[in-house]
């Protein structure tokens, strides 16, 4: 025996029904779509979201005002508490530095240092926006903010 000797056992294996192949077939003429009507055409049928008639819950829900502004830029936020507890006396906070410390997952994002909580070391940060109330508190705290290129 060989491979292409190999047959599936009998009755194992169903043929699939061949539509419109002859009335002797038993599905010959109208090929199991009836007489007539939009659902024996080609292509015919009714449309996805058709409700019978009934109008379509899409045009049913009002129009909500606004858009989605796509230029928008999402910064990623971090708090002045974080950078204490993360950062040493000294150090200079930017985006491959936070990468480092596992602030956020890539320095391509953009970061915004916010106020919230208390610094007592000096840093030096350099990132994309600063609060106004972290920047005080750096200030404050002996450490310098500058603008990231």
């Amino acid at each position: 025996m060989q491979l292409n000797d190999l047959r599936p056992a009998e009755g194992s294996r169903k043929a699939r029904k061949r539509i419109g192949r002859g009335n002797s077939s038993g599905h010959g003429t109208t090929a199991g779509r009836g007489s007539k009507g939009q659902l024996s055409r080609a292509g015919g049928g009714k449309g996805a979201g058709f409700e019978g008639g009934q109008t379509v819950l899409a045009m049913r829900l009002p129009k909500l005002p606004g858009f989605k502004n796509h230029n928008r830029v999402e910064y990623a936020p971090v708090n002045v508490s974080r950078l204490d507890k993360l950062f040493s006396d000294g150090d200079t906070v930017d985006a491959e530095s936070l990468v480092a410390a596992g602030v956020i997952k890539h320095d391509y994002i953009p970061v915004k240092v916010l106020g919230d909580g208390e610094l007592t070391k000096r840093l030096t940060v350099k990132v994309d926006r600063v609060s106004a109330s972290a920047q005080s508190k750096i200030e404050a705290a002996g450490g310098k903010v500058e603008e990231a290129c």
